[in-house]
């Protein structure tokens, strides 16, 4: 029997595909963004705590409410702006859950969203399994600015959201207080949705400022917000994320979420409201990775690589183009099989596989990770 499918296009993710092969080669996978170092035991603590109070049921399925009103408060103290816990906040399992489920929720047959490339990879089969038409903006190396003319040629009357992800995985770029102003500019008086992706919106280096869709008054008014407490507190086993949006936009991805996951997972949901008490535990982040980027950057300097240093994200790209005029996806992979480092190409986000010869290194490491990766990184 055949059947049809309805992703014909879609292979198997470059982060399986990469970590795969890291395992398969013993080689230090700096591939996949997750750290190899240890969360707060205080967090696991509490969440054990959680456990053994019997938040062991299912929980309401928009969230434990203690864990949406600390949201809501993480809002007020972050960005002096409101979401109120009841109506307009669902915890979700993971962000990639959160993303498939606003998209599931919105986009139908023949509606078009843009997208900025080099995009994560989840956004492009969530819109194609809804019916919808990937529109996107190509991003250029090494800046990876927002030509916002281009934007504004692409929009139609057939555009029905656009999704922007600031800190931009993979290229660890952020967008300015300006992009925004101008992307909030574009989309007055129109229909047209946002889905803001800030799962790494507390890591953030030299100085700037994470400009949320949420501190924009039009913006936040048509804007669903993704965040990740697994990017945020080195726990993305976990998988618990959330969204907020206006009433009226929660009300339809809640239609989706409660026949999706209906609720998350509560002991841990209950441990990340107590956790969530103390602001320190993600004021601090910035301070944490900008460290390690330093490190690991300053580790390479005398390598081949070249590179800007990241914006934000724990993300790094490198720049291989005076090492060898090899495929990144082909150089990703020697990397890994002949000198034991895992990498994550860009191409495979670009339009047409645009390959700029540069690749995506994680750094949320342990520093004797980052060394041992920098003493192969300045053998090449």
């Amino acid at each position: 029997m055949q059947h049809l499918s309805k992703l014909p296009y879609m292979d198997t993710s470059i982060f399986t595909v990469m970590s795969s092969l890291a395992q398969k080669n013993q080689a230090l996978n700096l591939s996949q963004g997750f750290p190899n170092f240890k969360s707060d035991q205080k967090l696991i603590d509490l969440v054990t705590n959680a456990m053994n109070s019997d938040y062991n049921q299912y929980a309401p399925m928009a969230g434990n409410l203690e864990l949406r009103v600390a949201i809501a408060n993480k809002f007020e103290k972050l960005y002096s702006t409101s979401y109120n816990p009841d109506s307009e906040i669902t915890v979700t399992a993971g962000a990639t859950q959160a993303i498939f489920t606003i998209i599931s929720a919105v986009i139908k047959p023949d509606d078009e969203v843009i997208i900025f490339r080099p995009a994560y990879d989840c956004y492009e089969p969530a819109i194609a399994l809804n019916g919808g038409k990937v529109i996107s903006v190509q991003l250029e190396a090494p800046h990876y600015k927002v030509d916002w003319k281009e934007v504004k040629r692409k929009l139609s009357s057939k555009t029905k959201m656009v999704i922007i992800n600031t800190p931009h995985n993979p290229s660890g770029t952020v967008f300015s207080e300006q992009d925004m102003l101008k992307l909030q500019e574009l989309l007055a008086g129109t229909d047209i949705m946002v889905l803001s992706d800030e799962v790494y919106e507390h890591i953030i280096f030299d100085g700037e400022i994470h400009q949320s869709a949420c501190l924009f008054p039009d913006l936040k008014s048509r804007s669903f917000i993704v965040a990740s407490f697994g990017k945020t507190f080195h726990v993305t086993g976990w998988k618990v994320g959330y969204c907020c949006a206006p009433k009226d936009l929660m009300e339809e991805f809640r239609k989706v979420h409660q026949f999706n996951v209906f609720s998350v997972n509560h002991p841990m949901q209950k441990g990340l409201a107590d956790y969530l008490q103390e602001p320190s535990h993600y004021r601090e982040l910035s301070t944490l990775y900008q460290r390690k980027r330093d490190l690991f950057l300053s580790l390479i300097a005398d390598s081949r690589f070249k590179f800007t240093p990241a914006q934000g994200t724990y993300f790094q790209v490198l720049d291989f183009s005076d090492i060898t005029t090899e495929n990144d996806v082909d150089f990703a992979k020697r990397l890994t099989i002949d000198h034991k480092i895992a990498s994550v190409p860009l191409s495979v986000f670009n339009t047409d596989n645009l390959d700029n010869k540069v690749l995506r290194f994680c750094f949320a490491k342990t520093d004797d990770t980052l060394k041992q990766a920098a003493d192969i990184l300045n053998k090449i």
